[in-house]
Parts: C-alpha cells; sequence; structure tokens
C-alpha cells in the first residue's frame, strides 16, 4: 500500500499540486486519470523520488519516503517496478539482455541465475523463444510486453506504469490491460497506472483517482465513476463516442 498525505509540489511559482491525500491499494491496479497538465505524471515522479515534495509524506507501508536516507530510498527503488510510456528499451541490447539489466545492476545473481529468471519472465508475458530479438524487430505491444517482463525482472511490490497503452491499437491494449491486472493479483503488488484510456479504467480500474486543477477531485471504482454526477469528471469520461454511447444506455436503462 502506498499512501499520499497531504502533499504540495510547486516549481518556482507555478503550484502544480495542492494538498494531495488518497491510498493506492495492494493487490490492485490503481489508476491516475485526468486532463493533460492536471499533475498527474507530477505526482508519479514525487512518488518514486524524482521530484521531492514541498510538504506531505508518502508512506510505502507506513514509511515515509520523502524521509528515508538516500541509501534506504535507494533499497526501496530496487522494489519498484517502472514501465515507461515508450517502453524504454536498451536499442543495442536483445530482449533477454533488455530484462537482465537490472539483475546485472543491481544483483548478485549468477549468469545462469540472470539467465532463468529472464526466460521466466518472458514465459509470463507470452513471448517464449524471443530472447535474441532486437527492439527494432519487435512490434509496439511486444515492446510493451518486454518492458512489463523487465520491470516484474526483480519481483517488485510496487508497479508504475506510465500510459501503457499509448500507440496501441485497441485490441493490443486489452492485453497489456490484462496482462498488467493478471500480474498485479499473481504477485499482490501495488500497480500505479498513469493513463488517458477510458477503455482501460472501465477495463481494469479498480482505485481510480482523478486529478483536477493539480487536486484530488474524485476517486471511486470502475462501476462509479460511470455514473458520477461530478460535472468535471463527466466532462472528461464522456469526451469520447464510445463513453456518450455507455451513457446513454446507462441513461436509458434508468428511465
Amino acid at each position: 500500500m502506498i499512501e499520499i498525505k497531504g502533499v504540495n509540489k510547486s516549481f518556482g511559482e507555478d503550484q502544480i499540486l495542492f494538498d494531495i491525500n488518497t491510498v493506492f491499494e495492494k493487490g490492485k491496479v490503481n489508476l491516475i486519470i485526468g486532463q493533460s497538465g492536471q499533475g498527474k505524471s507530477v505526482l508519479a515522479k514525487c512518488m518514486v523520488g524524482l521530484h521531492d515534495v514541498d510538504d506531505g509524506e508518502i508512506l510505502y507501508e507506513g514509511f515515509d519516503f520523502t524521509k528515508m536516507r538516500s541509501a534506504d530510498k535507494s533499497k526501496l527503488r530496487q522494489e519498484i517496478g517502472m514501465l515507461f510510456q515508450g517502453s524504454a528499451l536498451f536499442d543495442s541490447m536483445n530482449v533477454e539482455e533488455n530484462i537482465g539489466f537490472p539483475l546485472t545492476m543491481f544483483t548478485s545473481m549468477s549468469k545462469n541465475e540472470i539467465q532463468k529468471r529472464v526466460d521466466f519472465c518472458l514465459e509470463r508475458v507470452n513471448l517464449v523463444g524471443k530472447n535474441k530479438l532486437l527492439p527494432s524487430e519487435c512490434s509496439g505491444g511486444m515492446q510493451k510486453r518486454i518492458g512489463i517482463a523487465r520491470a516484474i525482472s526483480m519481483n517488485p511490490k510496487y508497479l508504475f506504469c506510465d500510459e501503457p497503452n499509448s500507440g496501441l491499437d485497441p485490441k493490443t491494449a486489452i492485453v497489456i490491460d490484462g496482462l498488467i491486472q493478471d500480474i498485479t493479483r499473481e504477485y499482490n503488488m501495488t500497480t500505479v497506472v498513469i493513463t488517458h484510456d477510458m477503455n482501460s479504467v472501465i477495463e481494469i480500474g479498480e482505485n481510480v483517482l482523478f486529478i483536477y486543477q493539480g487536486k484530488r477531485w474524485w476517486q471511486g471504482d470502475r462501476k462509479s465513476i460511470i455514473t458520477t454526477d461530478n460535472p468535471e469528471i463527466t466532462n472528461f469520461v464522456y469526451a469520447s463516442e464510445f463513453m456518450k454511447e455507455i451513457r446513454a444506455n446507462i441513461q436509458n436503462s434508468r428511465n
């Protein structure tokens, strides 16, 4: 579990986050949603230590990350898996080298142990036998799955995903959503996903935080988000024709 208490963050005279209070639950897919420029990524970067907060606490299982010594922060970061928006694979490394990179850097595992872990992670994301491919030889969906395999290689307690479906077709996006949900439950991780994809919200949004103008504006699950009367979140949720159709069906069922 990750708990955010009274977090404020400014850059110069521009305040981005205003007194954020929320909980990201263990064993669930927690989503951070909102329009561009509302503070989603800034909050996530504060949570992993890429930005320092101005005020407030970020508690991992009750321990305040903002007050930890550098050595303790480094130790905690080894328990955090990251899936970046562009997958962030090393072009010059093949698939197994990309997945094994954090194991080589941060563990004392032998080459044989690393190989076994890499093969296990590839099997988990349904990419058995793709070890020697270069990223340029992989589709966008494959690259996302490789990114997930690398993110779970260290058996993390926490998983952060930044726009995991960016650039993917709808069918592949559903596969990635399902994989993130399955892995979260299998490893009982605290997963935090930043997304604009309402399909993801409806499919896997077990705990959804909506940020508006840098504030915690609404929080709930995928069922309550499509019935809320909050005007700001309604404008966001029903921006697409797909979601407008869902809303119309809900209204018709009520009449």
